[in-house]
């Protein structure tokens, strides 16, 4: 029988860390924090090694702490809210070529009390990147409504942030605009707490990831990287 990975310890201890977000109430149950999500979320990520490959040979799993796993620790210099961590699980699994940091297509696991998702694609890429995304877009509109359109099905959805006018040196009449208006190009699945507790949700992610597949291998080509 396989073994979960989660339990509902980690939601349980997200919630109370939401609830007590200071750095004396986080030290005293460091040890829970350990056991609870840190441990089971670096053998989730180990563990999403085989999988991975359904959605593409060339995302990474990167069982570390800064490598896959996002770092619980916020960065507070430029917020307003100073609580100093986060109330979530964030693990990136990234192009393996272009690099961690890199605006290129990869794939999201966020685990967080009443908000469980996936996400697969481009957030929020810098000007070069987004630039290519567009211009892909505008010099083949139908490979780019074939790929969103066979990966943008339920449970998936492309809702990302639009410009209200099209952006400068592109056609208004395109039959492309109303995405190449876009600047960020992420599809999202939203999940269930349940759906992280079971055995087989490292192959739920990989089946939904290898759904929304598409729109990696498009975003990837506009970027000159491979799928």
């Amino acid at each position: 029988m396989v073994t979960p990975h989660f339990s509902p310890a980690l939601f349980a201890f997200l919630r109370e860390l939401r609830a007590n977000n200071t750095r004396d109430w986080f030290q005293a149950r460091k040890a829970r924090y350990e056991r609870d999500v840190l441990e089971p979320a670096l053998a989730f990520v180990a563990d999403m090694a085989g999988p991975l490959a359904r959605i593409s040979p060339w995302l990474t799993a990167d069982p570390r702490v800064g490598g896959t796993l996002f770092r619980i620790h916020k960065d507070v210099r430029f917020s307003k809210d100073k609580s100093p961590y986060k109330t979530h699980v964030g693990m990136w699994l990234h192009h393996r070529q272009a690099g961690r940091k890199a605006d290129a297509p990869g794939f999201y696991v966020h685990l967080e009390p009443d908000n469980v998702l996936l996400a697969l694609g481009v957030h929020m890429p810098a000007p070069p990147a987004l630039a290519a995304i567009r211009q892909a877009m505008a010099d083949d509109p139908q490979a780019w409504f074939a790929a969103r359109d066979a990966a943008v099905r339920d449970p998936w959805s492309l809702d990302t942030p639009s410009l209200k006018r099209p952006p400068r040196g592109f056609d208004p009449a395109s039959p492309a605009i109303a995405d190449i208006k876009r600047t960020s190009f992420t599809a999202v699945a939203s999940l269930r707490e349940v759906d992280a507790l079971a055995p087989e949700f490292p192959a739920r992610c990989a089946e939904l990831g290898a759904r929304a597949a598409p729109l990696g291998a498009f975003l990837a080509r506009a970027l000159g990287l491979p799928w």
